[in-house]
């Protein structure tokens, strides 16, 4: 991954967010990485491929509502929290909430076991 890019809060569309936010594997991640802190790629652990999980990730990136960076030969992975909520106020929480009560992207964790919120 070269220099990735990420769109800024202005230029977030809700049509590419709700895209981003269409798959259970990616609402996955959203639950892990809701709880703030950022996580090595190698962290995350979902029933895919890792050239799958690689895409699910671009996915939310590219939409904004991730945040990748690049340390060396390591990538970490944060959730956008603030922006999505300055740009799409309580879309994120109404997400969540929905996801959790529906059990959507359970499947998805942490490398030490645990799941998303």
């Amino acid at each position: 991954m070269k220099h990735a890019q990420h769109p800024d809060p202005g230029e977030m569309t809700l049509i590419g967010v709700m895209a981003a936010l269409s798959d259970p594997i990616r609402v996955g991640l959203v639950r892990v990485l809701a709880d703030g802190l950022e996580r090595g790629w190698g962290e995350l652990r979902a029933p895919v491929a890792k050239s799958t999980l690689s895409h699910h990730l671009r996915v939310l990136r590219d939409a904004g509502v991730t945040r990748t960076r690049q340390e060396g030969t390591r990538c970490f992975v944060e959730l956008r929290r603030s922006d999505l909520e300055a740009r799409f106020p309580g879309l994120l929480n109404a997400v969540l909430d929905a996801a959790i009560n529906d059990h959507v992207g359970a499947q998805v964790g942490l490398s030490d076991g645990s799941t998303g919120a």
